[in-house]
């Protein structure tokens, strides 16, 4: 079944953009694909709720920009861009931790989505990692804001990445094995979340029915 334009939560943009964006989902030749690259990007640092739907409308738009003409400049146009919020990630963290936690999202979004022949990009890898490992330090665990996007997206790509390089996921989970047992001053949450995301990881990233029950209930309360 197709998505429509509504299943891509642009509901939040301005009716002339909304159609800007509908035209590039469906006809990419016929509109400025970097400029609709610049809006899903921008969106994306300000809108944690499209940050975590923007990797599928890019998805589609270089799927059907591909099939029409063979193109790749949208794919080019957002890989640009992260590449140029990723060489300021610092700044943003210390502007903005919601534009920060966006921007995550948002890049590990686009690595789930975007493939080329069925694998992850390569130019993707090790920024996604380099924001993970961020995520991970004494600074960040104080957070839980940043906890919980992390933790959400090693449950959503962290077995992909580990296929990709084993040894920087190791790297990860040094640092979240020493931050829960021996950073002091995390929150019981945060607590709770790192223990999780260690379990889930060392049963091969799945947790078990009982495991999942415990955690999930923990949180509800």
């Amino acid at each position: 079944m197709e998505n429509t334009a509504d299943d891509y939560r642009i509901q939040s943009f301005d009716l002339d953009t909304q159609m800007l964006l509908k035209r590039a989902l469906k006809d990419p030749s016929s509109v400025n694909l970097e400029k609709v690259s610049d809006i899903i990007v921008d969106q994306s640092l300000k809108d944690q709720v499209f940050s975590k739907e923007a990797g599928r409308i890019c998805y589609t738009i270089v799927q059907a920009e591909a099939k029409q003409s063979n193109g790749i400049v949208f794919r080019r146009n957002v890989l640009n861009r992260l590449q140029q919020e990723f060489k300021k990630r610092e700044e943003t963290r210390g502007r903005s931790l919601q534009e920060w936690v966006c921007y995550v999202t948002f890049i590990c979004n686009v690595f789930d989505y975007l493939k080329v022949n069925n694998m992850p990009m390569v130019a993707l890898v090790h920024p996604v990692y380099d924001c993970l490992l961020r995520l991970a330090q004494p600074d960040a665990l104080m957070n839980e804001e940043e906890v919980d996007c992390l933790v959400v997206q090693l449950h959503r790509i962290g077995e992909q990445l580990e296929k990709v390089s084993g040894p920087r996921m190791d790297q990860l989970f040094f640092l979240l094995r020493d931050g829960f047992l021996l950073q002091e001053g995390l929150t019981s949450m945060t607590r709770l979340l790192l223990l999780e995301v260690l379990e889930f990881r060392a049963g091969g990233w799945v947790l078990s029915g009982t495991a999942h029950k415990y955690y999930y209930s923990e949180i509800a309360d």
